[in-house]
């Protein structure tokens, strides 16, 4: 249970420590997707979906060398589930930056 409440906390420092690039980045997705608000909906989710599962198996293979680590080191339930927590959050995020861009180029 120490392991979540770790992981929880280094999340939060770290958003913390990211605040002035991440409060940008949000102002600009919500005005973007504002102007694009009626051509969101021609956006298909499997085209959000296959971007967001492209971009999790990425971070999969490259978030442990990240950490000067392998996925040969992930011997915990612990780790595994951090990894796959982490690169499933990064698809997510992915998804929804990309989701105005895609609408944009919508006709």
């Amino acid at each position: 249970m120490n392991e979540i409440w770790l992981a929880m906390n280094v999340a939060y420092e770290t958003a913390l420590g990211l605040m002035p690039a991440l409060a940008p980045l949000v102002l600009m997705w919500a005005v973007m997707m504002v102007i694009n608000r009626k051509k969101l909906k021609r956006v298909k989710p499997a085209t959000l979906a296959a971007v967001a599962v492209l971009v999790a198996l990425v971070a999969v293979v490259a978030l442990p060398s990240l950490t000067q680590s392998s996925l040969a080191d992930m011997t915990d339930g612990v780790d595994w589930a951090s990894l796959l927590g982490q690169a499933a959050g990064l698809g997510l995020a992915a998804g929804l930056l990309i989701w105005p861009v895609l609408a944009m180029r919508q006709r």
